[in-house]
């Protein structure tokens, strides 16, 4: 996992500058997500949030179809995703623990991002819609998810 330099996701320009992965990957992800839900280049998707316990850092959301996730990764099988995630998080902080919920909120309203203290789409240097579009557009998303589901299906 990437870990990011103290100070970073507090300043909007250093925040902004990183590479799309690390943009996305970190403090982002709901962006990613909302868009990718928009822009739907694959039906069947919900996003889905790991919520850490109380007192741990550490959420993430992605889309899924039940079997495969795409996120900053692009895309992966779901649970191997999860793990990744986990693993990740608990090694840095030992009693790390997390749950998986559906979302229910809109993942591009800064409202209800805020109620979740997550910033919305107009908190951000800049706009990070139009990013998020251009980065789910360079995926071929029918020949990733097949990738994707050839790998989950090889290890269920």
């Amino acid at each position: 996992m990437y870990w990011m330099k103290p100070g970073t996701k507090r300043d909007l320009r250093r925040r902004w500058n990183l590479p799309d992965r690390v943009f996305f990957g970190h403090g982002a992800c709901h962006i990613l997500a909302g868009v990718f839900l928009e822009m739907a280049p694959l039906s069947g998707f919900h996003a889905e949030w790991v919520v850490p316990a109380q007192g741990f850092s550490g959420n993430h959301i992605y889309v899924t179809n039940g079997m495969i996730a795409f996120d900053f990764h692009g895309y992966s099988a779901r649970n191997r995703l999860i793990d990744h995630h986990r693993r990740g998080w608990s090694q840095r902080y030992p009693g790390w623990r997390a749950e998986v919920c559906r979302v229910a909120f809109d993942l591009l309203n800064t409202k209800e991002l805020n109620a979740r203290k997550m910033r919305g789409p107009d908190q951000y240097l800049l706009d990070p819609v139009p990013r998020a579009r251009r980065f789910v557009s360079q995926v071929d998303h029918a020949k990733a998810a097949r990738k994707a589901e050839a790998s989950a299906a090889s290890h269920a």
